[in-house]
């Protein structure tokens, strides 16, 4: 017993050390990035609106020696102290002052939803770009964005001569060979066919591979062998509801508002299982993108096709809505986070940052901002949460689908052009600005807006066109980072100057180029990547090669990487013999799902896949919150990825893992077999290899020494439990 117990405590342990330095970097990065960009979206705007006049250098008269407009002014304070103590803030005069807690500022107390993204913001550090010199900040120009890296137009580059040229299956690998080759390295041996398709499998389905599946592909030595699993993957019901959740992610899915009333979206779900659909018919991209944005007013062959594109712009419903009591900016606001989404998840730009002034560190001026934020501002939102048709401002109305069902969604609104929010504030108006887009990525074959609509099927149009040079770029970035773990570019989110410039922009050039070329497809780009050797190599560590780059820029090695929140939910179930593999087509949250409900006791674990449970905004499921899950009130590219000791304690004491693993070991006592076959058969399912000697000797020990009388299941539920709990449950290698 004390054998076993100390295997627990060591697989456990393990998960302390595994990730690399380069992951812990990695998500310090992401982390940092999300922070300025909420500062920049949700504090900044507020700043500039509501207390600048009193609390800024241009303030006339300074009230009570306090400067808001820089991180210094703030940290500093005014007569009363330092306005905020980062981390804390209770501690925070500024919160104080928010909450009417004493202070009163301003006036008029702010929404709740408003001083709750403060106490947020504070809780994260309170992170600030801001300095008091703005001088010194580095700005990208019209003209250096032409020779910038994500700006410039896309163009085929011949792949370079490697030394090796038998190892290249492809010219992604001989673009990643000649750097490796020219510092004088050399790549990782190829992973062993188990190992490879239990990465295959978890990263196209996101499921783990039965002994079977293992047996089969480790016995077929056609030529074609991984053509036929990756295609047999690709084909799989299951591909969708893996990949559909990262999008899912970006659109900041959720089936509640969030803030004070976390009022339920009853119809949200119709959205996550249009997604799930899209990709598993592998819809090109670039009509993926524009139903989203002006699905309703595409042409359609039927009701059917109709039904789809209006559910399909429930992508500009989801935000979360903050009251419209007392807020001048409420529409404003409605309109920033359509933009914010519409420009982050296709372009990876943060233009949320020129709502109240030119971009700082972008090419994006204040007239862009409001030539893009005039589309949004003329269309109507039609969230679902009010039983009477939506008014200009958004918040309620049920697109009517010609089955009777509403869904959330989009529609024409009044279209007219708007005027520029001085500093960001609604009820203070410069001039107006004509719709239109990006001024930096535009290109000969831009349409203009149609004046007599809204604008957003033009909008659509340029985001998609062949030449923009955002769009392809991103999305197989991001495709790159769900099969290696980072991107080519690591900052995902961000292709302006606060990004990364690729470790391979002419590869990233190509693969975007070929994903055109190959009609949008998510499948075709996907089998592309993964039939590479870059792909198919081991995590072998070598000593040399790990000290001339421990951060693996050169991908000289497949990087171990663990599972995200869903495929570790979702593979205990599998392997459990508990999962439901049926889509539930419709919302899990227990109970109706009332529009005007509060969701928030709407939770309950069941037997679908992760994918298929109720998100609900300040409530996630405790097994997929422990383990990273996307927060649905951001727009997320890129999952943080930390290491915790809560995530131990969860996988040794949580009701749901227990029960899993007594179904586990259930399953493994129906079999007739030994106790060393039934052990091996364990492993077999859990990590796609056989137990090793060590292992099978201090378990085996362990079950002679307690699985007599009725504590035979009990004995083999703890061994179960030890196999999920293991870090190599968790990790792909």
């Amino acid at each position: 017993m004390n054998k076993l117990l100390g295997f627990l405590l060591c697989t456990l342990l393990a998960a302390a050390v595994w990730p690399s330095v380069a992951q812990a970097q990695k998500g310090a990065i992401v982390q940092a990035r999300e922070g300025i960009e909420f500062f920049e979206s949700k504090i900044r705007p507020v700043l500039v609106t509501h207390c600048y006049e009193c609390h800024s250098a241009k303030s006339s008269k300074l009230k009570g020696s306090l400067y808001l407009d820089s991180r210094a002014g703030l940290l500093t304070g005014g007569e009363t102290g330092p306005a905020i103590v980062s981390g804390h803030p209770d501690k925070s005069l500024l919160m104080k002052a928010l909450r009417h807690d004493g202070l009163k500022m301003p006036k008029e107390k702010l929404p709740a939803s408003v001083i709750a993204d403060f106490e947020q913001w504070i809780k994260m550090g309170a992170p600030d770009p801001r300095t008091t010199d703005t001088a010194s900040w580095k700005k990208l120009t019209m003209e250096e964005a032409k020779n910038f890296w994500s700006f410039k137009p896309m163009q085929k580059h011949p792949a370079p001569a490697v030394k090796n040229a038998s190892w290249a299956r492809s010219d992604v690998d001989r673009f990643l060979l000649a750097k490796i080759e020219a510092k004088g390295l050399t790549p990782a041996k190829d992973a062993d066919r188990a190992t490879l398709l239990r990465r295959l499998t978890l990263d196209i389905i996101g499921l783990p591979p039965t002994p079977s599946e293992v047996d089969a592909f480790v016995a077929d030595q056609s030529s074609d062998a991984m053509e036929k699993v990756v295609d047999r993957l690709l084909a799989s019901p299951h591909f969708g509801e893996r990949w559909g959740r990262y999008w899912l992610d970006i659109a900041r899915y959720a089936e509640s508002n969030g803030n004070a009333d976390n009022t339920a979206f009853p119809h949200a779900w119709r959205y996550r299982d249009y997604v799930i659909k899209s990709f598993n018919d592998d819809k090109p991209y670039n009509r993926f993108i524009t139903e989203q944005i002006a699905g309703d007013l595409l042409p359609a062959k039927d009701a059917k096709e109709k039904d789809t594109n209006l559910i399909a712009t429930g992508f500009l419903a989801l935000t979360s809505k903050p009251r419209a009591q007392n807020n001048p900016d409420y529409r404003m606001d409605l309109v920033a986070d359509q933009l914010d989404v519409t420009c982050r998840a296709v372009m990876s730009m943060t233009i949320i940052c020129a709502r109240c002034h030119d971009h700082k560190f972008d090419p994006i001026p204040t007239k862009d901002y409001y030539a893009l934020a005039g589309i949004f501002d003329s269309s109507e939102m039609l969230s679902g949460t009010a039983a009477k048709g939506a008014k200009k401002g958004g918040g309620g109305g049920l697109h009517k689908l010609s089955t009777g069902d509403d869904a959330m969604g989009i529609r024409e609104g009044s279209a007219t052009d708007i005027a520029i929010c001085i500093r960001g504030d609604s009820t203070k108006r410069g001039s107006a600005v004509q719709r239109g887009f990006l001024s930096v990525a535009k290109t000969p074959d831009t349409k203009p807006v149609n004046r007599s609509q809204s604008g957003r099927l033009e909008l659509a149009g340029w985001l998609t066109e062949k030449d923009h040079p955002l769009t392809s770029r991103v999305v197989v970035n991001r495709i790159w980072l769900h099969l290696f773990g980072q991107g080519l570019s690591r900052v995902v989110d961000n292709f302006g100057l606060h990004g990364e410039t690729p470790t391979h922009p002419e590869l990233l050039d190509n693969l975007a180029l070929k994903f055109q070329e190959d009609g949008w497809s998510f499948k075709k780009m996907i089998r592309y990547i993964v039939l590479t050797r870059a792909y198919q190599m081991s995590s072998t560590y070598d000593a040399a090669t790990f000290k001339a780059d421990p951060d693996n820029r050169l991908w000289w090695r497949t990087q171990p990487r663990r599972l995200d929140a869903e495929a570790i939910r979702d593979s205990m179930l599998f392997v459990s013999g508990g999962i439901n593999l049926t889509p539930p087509n419709r919302s899990t949250a227990t109970g109706a799902i009332a529009p005007k409900k509060k969701a928030a006791v709407a939770i309950k674990e069941n037997p679908y896949r992760s994918i298929y449970l109720p998100i609900i905004r300040n409530n996630l499921p405790e097994s997929l919150a422990i383990f990273d899950v996307a927060d649905p009130s951001l727009i997320v590219g890129q999952r943080e990825v930390t290491t915790v000791p809560a995530q131990a304690l969860y996988l040794m004491n949580s009701p749901l893992v227990l029960d899993l693993s007594k179904a586990f070991a259930s399953r493994l006592l129906e079999k007739n077999l030994e106790d060393p076959e039934r052990l091996d058969f364990a492993f077999r399912v859990a990590f796609s290899r056989s137990a090793l000697p060590k292992e099978r000797e201090a378990v085996l020990d362990f079950l002679n020494a307690t699985q007599k009388g009725g504590t035979r299941l009990a004995a083999w539920t703890a061994v179960c439990q030890t196999l999920l709990a293991s870090a190599e449950f968790r990790y792909l290698q």
